[in-house]
């Protein structure tokens, strides 16, 4: 139901029409009357119509300057300009005031409903339409902490494995420009009780000094790329830092303990970006808090590495989480491609595409094309090709069916195309394949 308000002086008109939108439109409208533009002011700010309904004649505030006061509080709102006079110069004013319906006095019931009616199916097309748009942000906003730590660990290893740093970049809108990064590195294995409580804190954190990427916690450590803002000097660095103490603040207060975090060189690029991952994870080794890898280059100094968890050097160190990377993304990839083979496997009957199945795991097409074949064995066609055989193959084995309704419940549209297909997979037709049951 929508708010309709009534903005009339004359009393018998704004009664005239609630008695024709009660009962040409029942049960669309909640209709608020106003007796002058003052009062018509004051109700749009309390009642905040959807549509109004404005006498240009009152007295007080004119109409048309009511209409422009309204329209600073409501402008999504839907204007009707109401006259008794014909005049074009009206029309004019209320059209430089968005202002695009005009009714003239005394308009017939029909008139004002079919008016109303039409304004009414706008009102719904544009609250789907924000309905969709909230559905799409809130979508993009779940995903995105997921797509932005991606193109981290992309970022952070030594190969992409299919996945294009550039195209996350660009849906991302992080150019791959002009970033530092920093390694925070946790203490001990069992540094926080809820891990993903203290990446989301940390996550927070990076957002509100800047664009940047975050990944997720990796064996004991985590990366953020930091990008230097457009005015910044050309080295910047105090920012950097600035942050590094502000996320060793935060991160203590979460897990009553120290952290170390290096803080790797300028670069660009994805290589560049990854080379300042291996300089903030060499930095974080050292013993101070905070370590700038530039300083380390500055100062001319010799790596001396604390001793990590395990007793290993910082050479193990990388690489034992360069490693985990490698598991977590495996991971991730097999538990992708389970979701997409129950996903084929429940639609395999329908006219299922490559790419509805890629986006139902929300990957691009040709990632998708390529993982499905390098962990399944079988190309996606093959794949949705071998379900359809195997469960035509089911149905000609109960014999309730003709080969014609079994091509059409496996998925095929066109049965000779059904019997070819069948043929090139098992070696026989599907009638032969009949008649060798009998």
């Amino acid at each position: 139901m929508y708010r309709l308000m009534i903005a009339d002086d004359e009393a018998l008109e704004r009664e005239g029409l609630e008695w024709i939108v009660q009962r040409m439109l029942p049960d669309t409208f909640e209709i608020v009357q106003a007796e002058n533009g003052r009062r018509a002011i004051e109700l749009a700010e309390e009642r905040r119509p959807n549509i109004v309904l404005m006498d240009v004649q009152m007295p007080g505030i004119q109409g048309l300057e009511a209409l422009q006061e309204i329209r600073k509080l409501l402008p999504d709102a839907k204007f009707v300009l109401v006259t008794a006079y014909d005049s074009f110069h009206y029309a004019q004013a209320a059209l430089s005031l968005g202002v695009k319906e005009y009714i003239v006095k005394p308009a017939s019931r029909e008139q004002v409903a079919s008016l109303l009616r039409r304004l009414a199916a706008e009102l719904d097309e544009e609250r789907a339409k924000r309905a969709e748009q909230l559905h799409l942000i809130n979508k993009v906003s779940t995903l995105q902490p997921l797509v932005e730590n991606e193109l981290a660990l992309i970022l952070m290893m030594d190969q992409t494995q299919g996945s294009s740093a550039e195209q996350l970049a660009e849906w991302l809108e992080f150019p791959l420009e002009e970033c530092r990064c920093l390694v925070a590195a946790f203490p001990g294995s069992e540094f926080a009780p809820d891990r993903q409580s203290l990446y989301e804190t940390i996550r927070r954190t990076a957002k509100s000094f800047g664009p940047c990427l975050v990944s997720s916690i990796v064996e004991h450590h985590l990366a953020v790329f930091l990008r230097k803002p457009p005015q910044a000097a050309d080295t910047w660095k105090e920012e950097p830092v600035r942050f590094a103490r502000k996320l060793a603040d935060t991160v203590k207060s979460l897990i009553k303990k120290d952290i170390s975090i290096g803080i790797g060189s300028l670069r660009s690029g994805a290589d560049g970006m990854r080379q300042s991952y291996f300089e903030a994870v060499f930095a974080s080794t050292y013993s101070d808090p905070i370590c700038v890898f530039d300083d380390l280059q500055q100062g001319g100094q010799e790596p001396l590495p604390q001793q990590r968890a395990g007793g290993e050097g910082w050479q193990s160190y990388v690489t034992s989480a360069l490693q985990r990377i490698r598991d977590i993304r495996e991971e991730q990839t097999l538990t992708i491609i389970d979701r997409a083979k129950h996903y084929i496997s429940q639609r395999f009957a329908e006219d299922l595409s490559l790419e509805e199945a890629a986006e139902s795991v929300h990957l691009n097409q040709f990632y998708f094309s390529k993982v499905f074949k390098q962990h399944v064995g079988e190309t996606f066609i093959d794949y949705l090709t071998g379900l359809r055989i195997d469960r035509a193959k089911q149905l000609i084995e109960e014999d309730v069916l003709s080969l014609k309704e079994v091509s059409y419940q496996v998925g095929y549209k066109d049965p000779n195309y059904f019997s070819r297909v069948f043929k090139k997979v098992t070696g026989v037709a599907p009638s032969e394949y009949r008649s060798q049951l009998k």
